[in-house]
C-alpha cells in the first residue's frame, strides 16, 4: 500500500454567489470578480566602490538596464557622489537576475563591483 506524504491539491474557492431579487420577484445571481494585487516591486541598487572603472558601470548600465550613453553616464555619476544608485525597478524575479548578471560580469572583469535589490517602499 502507498501513501502520499502530502494532501493533493484543491482548487481554490470560488467567490461566492451573492443572490439578490429583481423587481419581478425572480432571483438574479451576480458573480464578483476577483481581485488580484499587482506584484510587488524591487529595486536594483549599484554600490560605489574605489576600485571598479567609471567607464565598467556605464558599460554595464547599458548592457544589462538598457540605459542610453547619457543615463548610464547620470545613473554612474550618482553612484559615485551618493554610494549608491537605482538602476532600474523590476519584479522580483527580473531584479534578482539582473543583479547575478552585474555581479557575474563584474566578478569576470575582475572587479568588485556590488548590486544589490530591495523593495521599493
Amino acid at each position: 500500500m502507498i501513501f502520499m506524504a502530502t494532501k493533493p491539491p484543491t482548487r481554490p474557492k470560488a467567490p461566492p454567489v451573492q443572490p439578490s431579487r429583481d423587481e419581478g420577484g425572480s432571483v438574479v445571481l451576480e458573480r464578483r470578480t476577483l481581485r488580484t494585487e499587482p506584484p510587488r516591486m524591487y529595486q536594483v541598487v549599484m554600490l560605489n566602490d574605489d576600485y571598479t572603472p567609471m567607464e565598467f558601470v556605464v558599460v554595464v548600465l547599458q548592457e544589462f538596464f538598457s540605459k542610453d550613453r547619457e543615463a548610464a553616464t547620470q545613473i554612474m555619476l550618482k553612484i559615485h557622489l551618493d554610494g549608491k544608485g537605482v538602476c532600474g525597478v523590476f519584479t522580483r524575479d527580473v531584479a534578482s537576475t539582473k543583479v547575478e548578471l552585474v555581479l557575474d560580469a563584474a566578478h569576470k572583469a575582475g572587479h568588485p563591483l556590488q548590486c544589490l535589490c530591495e523593495p521599493v517602499e
